[in-house]
């Protein structure tokens, strides 16, 4: 199998996260570690993925800081993944995503999970990102800021 182009340096934040987190695995991983999931065997058994694909996406998120490593919270020899700060800082775009899937992807009355706020029980309001002044914010509102080019060194 050919090895993806890393895209660990572009200028563009949506790639570099892209790099880290794009694939469905890994976010199906992270979407299980905010569900509770910490252990092998349950990711495997929630997922329904292969050995050799979970062994490979835990590495990489252990390896660019969004999952930890820690003994078994239970005293036993295994070992737990645990979301780390940044990891945590994923939980919007989970929540983004889940909004999207339910508002795009499935037919009206369509029975589906819902994400509801654990002390009221309330589904949890649509996101929205919004300017500076608190209002709603559209595509056609906001641009991408380019980074100014480096300058040239001098040539003889």
């Amino acid at each position: 199998m050919a090895r993806r182009k890393s895209l660990k340096d572009e200028l563009c934040p949506i790639a570099r996260a892209l790099d880290v987190i794009g694939d469905r695995w890994s976010l199906l991983i992270v979407r299980e570690c905010f569900e509770g999931t910490r252990r092998f065997g349950d990711f495997q058994r929630d997922l329904g993925v292969a050995r050799n694909i979970l062994t490979s996406r835990l590495y990489a998120l252990v390896e660019c800081g969004v999952l930890a490593v820690q003994p078994a919270s239970d005293g036993s020899a295994w070992q737990e993944y645990v979301l780390t700060r940044q990891g945590e800082n994923l939980f919007p775009v989970i929540v983004a995503l889940r909004q999207w899937g339910e508002r795009h992807l499935y037919a009206a009355g369509e029975k589906h999970s819902r994400l509801v706020c654990a002390d009221s029980g309330r589904i949890v309001p649509v996101m929205v990102p919004r300017n500076a002044s608190g209002l709603p914010l559209k595509p056609a509102d906001a641009m991408v800021r380019q980074r100014p080019p480096a300058p040239r060194k001098a040539t003889r």
